[in-house]
């Protein structure tokens, strides 16, 4: 059932992606160019170039993106010490630990790198807590190695394989990644009295992500990370690639909130 929920959710975000409609929509005006209907021609070609100028005029996606990014709010993790804290979750979902990192023997990481360095940052400032890192892969075919083991080498790249490193290879989504984190926790603390643990992913993936923290009672503090939009508007700003990625992460956001309420993951 897992498996079939996650297929889902992938088919359904591509089909309703706005930069994906621009395909559709050319194909549409080429099938009428055919068929010689030009009139239904030229609409579906004004209707790809409008698709592009929503996805490209960067307010278009901010507007929506910048209030998921601030539904949390940040929290000054300089105050903490260790003692408060149980330990550090780093979510997947930033390293190519697929067919690129066997094939180069390099590790190549996404625009969402500052898990990663976040992730160094805080065990490096914290050398005798536990960390876990979760992330199989997001991808319906995945190959190569996951994202887990992609992790560990940088670790080991960074001297820091003599930290207390856990590593969670199986989960696909942010409620795997939880549910298979779990009894790791539980291990690691031994039944003593939990303390929260760092929770380091995106700003935009924070609030569906403390959401299934806190129905599977593991609590957490949140490290927000790969913020997409500043506290302003830039109402000129024209950029297809940054309009797309915004446009993906706010639509894999409200998919995923919304088929974890209705399938009671939250």
């Amino acid at each position: 059932m897992d498996t079939i929920f996650f297929i889902l959710s992938k088919v359904v975000q591509f089909c309703i992606e706005p930069l994906n409609w621009v395909i559709i929509f050319v194909c549409l005006s080429l099938l009428f160019l055919g068929l010689r209907k030009p009139h239904l021609c030229k609409r579906f070609l004004v209707l790809a170039v409008l698709d592009l100028l929503i996805v490209g005029w960067l307010p278009a996606s901010e507007v929506f993106l910048r209030p998921l990014e601030d539904f949390v709010p940040k929290i000054d993790i300089g105050k903490l010490t260790a003692d408060q804290v149980g330990g550090i979750i780093i979510l997947g979902g930033a390293i190519e630990g697929g067919k690129i990192a066997v094939d180069r023997g390099e590790i190549s990481i996404y625009s969402s790198a500052e898990r990663v360095t976040k992730a160094f940052e805080l065990i490096r400032k914290y050398p005798n807590l536990p960390f876990i890192f979760s992330g199989f892969s997001g991808r319906i075919t995945p190959s190569g190695i996951s994202e887990a083991d992609a992790f560990k080498q940088l670790i080991q790249e960074q001297g820091l394989a003599d930290r207390a490193g856990h590593y969670e290879n199986q989960s696909r989504n942010t409620y795997e990644n939880v549910v298979f984190m779990k009894p790791m926790i539980a291990q690691i603390e031994q039944g003593k009295t939990g303390k929260p643990w760092l929770l380091i992913t995106s700003a935009s993936h924070m609030y569906r992500s403390v959401k299934i923290f806190q129905k599977q009672g593991v609590e957490i503090i949140p490290v927000l990370v790969d913020y997409q939009t500043a506290n302003s508007l830039h109402w000129t700003a024209f950029d297809l690639v940054d309009g797309a990625q915004n446009w993906n992460k706010l639509i894999h956001e409200i998919i995923g909130l919304f088929a974890y309420w209705i399938t009671g993951k939250i």
